[in-house]
């Protein structure tokens, strides 16, 4: 059946309205060079829905499940196993179709589980409040290095040579756009410490990660005292949530800002998004955090309930005023994240961060003992990088024919920075003892 929603006697009334002759006259400011004069070349003509459907069937199986196979990519977005419980709570009907409540109070189940998300994330960080997450882990970070230039009344944002290089590219893009000058120290695998000999009485904040890029672990304290001792704020940021169940967090590190991605937890791949941006400030500094906050109160007959208390977005206050432009949030993959936090709780967290750490630890442990390969990370949650005697490229692609997605590709992430033969990779609860000895031995044969 075809598609029409308009008739030729609805679009001749509607050009009438406006005046014009046809559908032409709307681009009669395009010059005539720049219009196309025909068809786009490559694309077929219009088809029926069932072979339109059967052409991205075929398109759509030319991709790749991460559970097909052994697989190890991490960098950013890691493969953990979500609970079936957690998609039958996001797909109740109340959840999966309310979106952002424009009249709050009317929302209190979704008030609530935003409250409950808040909650979490700031035990989980160790900092005194959470909003109601961001966009993703990247604009997370931006945010938080410009809050920081608003509480010091500065204009030097340093970035660690080991922070997530698309968290950095996020960060300068909004920075740069409000006049901030954004520091990038070099890459380095272990080198989130030279953040303290970079702090000068200008700086705003200096953005440190923990594990980094690399996967090293790095006790950021002693980067939060020096930047203390220069007035300055200290942004530990982190990829990998699950590794919170382990290491120090934020909060006891020092940190003034946490931000970080909650993908993790409750979420899949997604193909790259949408994911979950997690955000947590010292308390002083509550009212200059973006986004919004929900908070408890009790209703006129001293019954429970939940409000927005702070909300200093462009959508609830007047722009001038307002401490981020964010337009929403993830709130059906915060609502994952809770779901999932809530089945695990403490115990069960710490857990999974001693699976994913063991199974990290296996797979360094079978790799590093392949000839010509050197583990480069010197202290490590569940990811971490290796050097291998070939280019990585090459090596990545020779495993993929053996089945084997063996990781990234440094060069990938920082092009310029001489890193060919480097691989980041990681293994989490979802990686098994076979699909290790698997790569171990498809590496073998390549080099």
């Amino acid at each position: 059946m075809r598609y029409l929603p308009l008739t030729p006697v609805d679009r001749a009334s509607m050009l009438a309205t406006i005046g014009a002759k046809s559908v032409d006259d709307f681009y009669t400011d395009v010059p005539e060079e720049a219009r196309l004069k025909g068809k786009v070349a490559g694309l077929p003509d219009h088809q029926g829905e069932l072979a339109v459907e059967r052409h991205m069937t075929k398109l759509a199986a030319k991709n790749r499940s991460a559970s097909s196979g052994p697989f190890f990519v991490g960098a950013g977005a890691y493969k953990h196993h979500v609970p079936a419980t957690v998609d039958m709570i996001i797909q109740r009907s109340e959840f999966l179709t309310t979106y952002t409540p424009y009249q709050p109070e009317i929302a209190q189940g979704t008030l609530q589980t935003l409250f409950e998300f808040q909650t979490q994330v700031a035990a989980l960080t160790a900092m005194d409040v959470a909003n109601a997450s961001m966009y993703d882990g990247s604009t997370a970070c931006a945010e938080a290095a410009v809050m920081a230039a608003r509480v010091t009344k500065r204009k030097k944002i340093i970035l660690s040579g080991g922070l997530h290089p698309h968290y950095a590219a996020a960060t300068r893009l909004l920075c740069e756009a409000q006049g901030l000058v954004v520091v990038q120290l070099p890459v380095a695998i272990d080198g989130e410490g030279d953040l303290s000999k970079s702090v000068d009485g200008e700086t705003a904040c200096v953005i440190g990660q923990s594990p980094n890029v690399f996967g090293t672990v790095t006790d950021l304290s002693g980067v939060a005292s020096a930047a203390h001792e220069k007035g300055a704020l200290l942004v530990s940021v982190f990829t990998e949530a699950v590794s919170l169940g382990m290491v120090t967090p934020p909060g006891e590190m020092g940190a003034d800002i946490a931000a970080g991605e909650g993908q993790s937890i409750g979420n899949g791949l997604n193909f790259g998004g949408p994911y979950v941006g997690l955000f947590a400030v010292r308390d002083k500094l509550v009212r200059q955090m973006p986004g919004r906050l929900c908070g408890e109160t009790v209703d006129a007959d001293g019954k429970r309930g939940f409000v927005l208390t702070l909300s200093t977005r462009e959508q609830h206050i007047r722009r001038d005023k307002a401490t981020s432009n964010i337009c929403t949030n993830s709130g059906l993959c915060a609502l994952a994240f809770t779901a999932h936090m809530t089945l695990l709780g403490g115990k069960g967290l710490k857990q999974l961060a001693e699976l994913n750490h063991e199974a990290a630890i296996e797979l360094a442990d079978t790799l590093g003992k392949v000839k010509g390969v050197e583990v480069l990370t010197p202290r490590f949650f569940n990811e971490f990088a290796i050097r291998t005697p070939m280019d990585a490229e090459a090596v990545l692609a020779m495993l993929d024919e053996r089945g084997v997605v063996g990781g990234v590709r440094a060069s990938r992430l920082f092009p310029h920075d001489h890193l060919g033969d480097v691989i980041l990779l990681a293994a989490t609860e979802c990686t098994t003892a076979d699909d290790i000895a698997a790569y171990a031995a498809a590496l073998k044969e390549i080099i």
